[in-house]
């Protein structure tokens, strides 16, 4: 699975404002709502849930919140880079300024885990996260975010 199977240039925010985590979550929720069509509160109660369980702010500025809805007929994520940083109860303390929304289907278990995993790789780069954090555009943050990935290959 790739970041361009999960997002679309409509789906990356560049700027967006918020100034605790609930507030990011509940934008987040909005632009959720907007790429799978479903209500953004019924977003924010499946967000806010899964959170409970944990914080999904991954360290180095990154967090990546997720969650599973009926209704959906694919993964589908949002990105977006914060305006300013904000306190995420990041495993690691630091405020966060890049968010990976991910939605998955009920059933979509591998898939659900194969997107993770693939945004988790993808932000644990420091180069592509320095890149994503100066890039102003929508379609330069969208171009970086779908680079493939590097082939593993010998």
């Amino acid at each position: 699975m790739e970041i361009i199977d999960l997002l679309t240039p409509d789906s990356v925010v560049p700027a967006m404002k918020a100034t605790c985590k609930k507030q990011a979550l509940q934008e987040l929720s909005r632009c959720g709502a907007t790429a799978t069509g479903l209500d953004d509160r019924r977003i924010f109660d499946v967000l806010l849930e899964r959170e409970r369980l944990g914080t999904t702010g991954v360290g180095s500025g990154i967090a990546i919140p997720h969650g599973k809805l009926g209704d959906l007929d694919r993964v589908k994520g949002v990105f977006a880079r914060l305006e300013e940083p904000i306190d995420f109860d990041a495993v690691d303390d630091r405020p966060v300024d890049l968010l990976f929304l991910l939605l998955a289907p009920e059933d979509a278990g591998a898939d659900h885990l194969k997107a993770l995993a693939r945004v988790s790789r993808l932000l644990r780069d420091p180069a592509t996260c320095e890149k994503l954090r100066v890039s102003n555009s929508r379609d330069a943050l969208y171009a970086l975010l779908i680079e493939p990935a590097p082939s593993k290959a010998a």
